[in-house]
């Protein structure tokens, strides 16, 4: 399949350029597809050519026109929060005491405590690994912001365990 991207797909991705909007819902692009089959081809398509990436079931992420050769990264705790929604997660192991600056390793694997799903990842050579867990059992987390997007962690009496 060719990399060229066709009008149609032209006309939402530059929508949605304009309004800086990277991380996109199926209801954001709705309006330009008669309906959801047609939708669905497209953005298959796009997965295809490299352009998207799916995070979950309803929420993808654009790839801007200005990464050279479709090669882009996004900090893995925006990822991670775009992925559960901002809703009942934590990030802890390596990542949370690497963020704390208890280690200098930077984390390979991205540990995400979450009440809905086991899953394993890999998002720009950022590898999440999602393991389920009540509520009550997280770690204490705190809410941070980075780059104007807020994420939970947990905090730093609890990180030292992975040092």
């Amino acid at each position: 399949m060719r990399k060229g991207l066709s009008q149609k797909e032209l006309e939402f991705i530059s929508q949605l350029e304009l309004k800086k909007k990277y991380f996109f819902t199926r209801g954001d692009i709705k309006s330009h597809f008669s309906s959801d089959n047609e939708m669905n081809v497209y953005l298959h398509r796009l997965k295809k050519k490299g352009r998207i990436i799916k995070l979950n079931k309803s929420k993808y992420f654009l790839i801007p026109v200005k990464a050279v050769n479709g090669k882009w990264s996004e900090h893995p705790f925006i990822l991670i929060d775009e992925t559960m929604n901002g809703k009942e997660y934590c990030i802890a192991g390596k990542a949370a005491a690497h963020y704390w600056k208890l280690i200098d390793q930077i984390p390979f694997e991205f540990l995400v405590y979450n009440t809905k799903k086991h899953a394993l990842l890999t998002v720009f050579n950022a590898r999440l690994h999602f393991r389920k867990r009540r509520k009550k059992n997280f770690p204490r987390n705190v809410a941070r912001k980075m780059h104007g997007h807020s994420f939970t962690i947990a905090t730093k009496q609890e990180s030292r365990q992975w040092i």
